[in-house]
């Protein structure tokens, strides 16, 4: 069974940093492109992070990375701004987007 599991969201202060894990079973992200979107409440969801690069709005203070041996997508995020709460989001697509699963987010709040 294809899944991905997103972990490590929280409360954390302006300026604070946190980092996202997205683990994957049943596939090998090795395979696949890898990204981070994020959605607000009231927002669309965006890409945050991916093979392309980085949103504006989080450029120079986001980082993706993977773990290919632990079969992981990583998203370093620092200098967090209250701007940044949103529920963060895995996705994993095959060439020519013919398999696209999402795993079912993790909350990140920023907050004083």
């Amino acid at each position: 069974q294809v899944q991905l599991v997103e972990s490590g969201g929280g409360l954390v202060q302006p300026g604070g940093s946190l980092r996202l894990s997205c683990v994957g079973s049943g596939f090998t992200i090795s395979a696949y492109f890898m990204s981070w979107y994020r959605q607000a409440p009231g927002k669309e969801r965006e890409l945050v992070a991916g093979s392309n690069g980085y949103a504006d709005s989080v450029k120079g203070r986001f980082t993706i990375s993977r773990d290919i041996v632990k079969n992981t997508v990583y998203l370093q995020m620092n200098s967090l701004k209250l701007e940044d709460t949103a529920m963060y989001y895995c996705n994993a697509k095959s060439s020519f987007a013919t398999r696209n699963y999402w795993g079912q987010g993790t909350q990140v709040t920023v907050s004083s």
